[in-house]
């Protein structure tokens, strides 16, 4: 289950006051989409069963998740997965792979008033940051987006933080598009798991999809994994 629910559940509680085109306009998304978002918050219940929910890992759709291809994992690579991933959620603050999650929208970056703030950065405040330290204080590998990390005080823990980058060949120049980035930062996850990686170095071979370590530019802590294609 997830570790956050009661904070969850506030923020749904807060959720079912907004009207269709207040979803709409926090969102930036169709009517459509916020007439079903409205109906997720109006339908989501304390209670998890499997026909309300998911593992999260199998719910989360997106370039990043199409890189991880999580249906396609063994007992032992997702048991592994469980005790090694968090996942960053705008609604349920962290999630392991197989912790079930219900339907919703609320990304992490909205400007989601809630009785703390403006946004939910305040409404975390520092409780992500305290439980990602409980569980870890050696090595963090960081394939968050910038606004999903920005919910963790990179100062208050104590474990090294590598934040791996993924640029592709274009117009003369090594450049970071954010459709191959986020499908790459997907793979790296896969490639964790898969060699059941627990150091910063043996990451430096990965090499899936053509993309390989650039030495060059990379520095300390910010490994940068280049390909060209033709």
């Amino acid at each position: 289950m997830p570790e956050f629910l009661e904070q969850s559940e506030k923020l749904v509680k807060l959720a079912r006051k907004l009207s269709v085109s207040e979803i709409q306009k926090l969102m930036g998304v169709s009517e459509k989409i916020a007439v079903l978002n409205a109906e997720r918050f109006k339908s989501w219940k304390r209670s998890f069963s499997p026909e309300n929910s998911r593992p999260a890992i199998m719910a989360f759709k997106g370039d990043v998740y199409e890189g991880i291809e999580a249906w396609t994992l063994g007992g032992k690579d997702q048991q592994w997965f469980q005790k090694h991933l968090l996942i960053l959620s705008g609604l349920y603050g962290l999630l392991r792979p197989l912790d079930l999650m219900q339907p919703y929208r609320l990304e992490m970056g909205l400007p989601f008033s809630n009785g703390t703030g403006k946004n939910l950065y305040s409404f975390w405040g520092e409780e992500l940051t305290d439980k990602v330290e409980e569980r870890e204080k050696k090595l963090i590998l960081n394939l968050a987006s910038n606004e999903y990390f920005k919910a963790i005080k990179p100062k208050k823990l104590s474990a090294r933080i590598v934040t791996p980058q993924f640029k592709d060949w274009k117009n003369g120049q090594y450049k970071m598009i954010s459709f191959f980035a986020k499908k790459a930062r997907g793979m790296m996850v896969r490639y964790v798991v898969d060699n059941r990686i627990e150091k910063a170095e043996d990451i430096l071979g990965f090499d899936r999809e053509g993309y390989s370590f650039n030495e060059e530019l990379s520095k300390e802590d910010a490994p940068v994994f280049t390909r060209t294609i033709s």
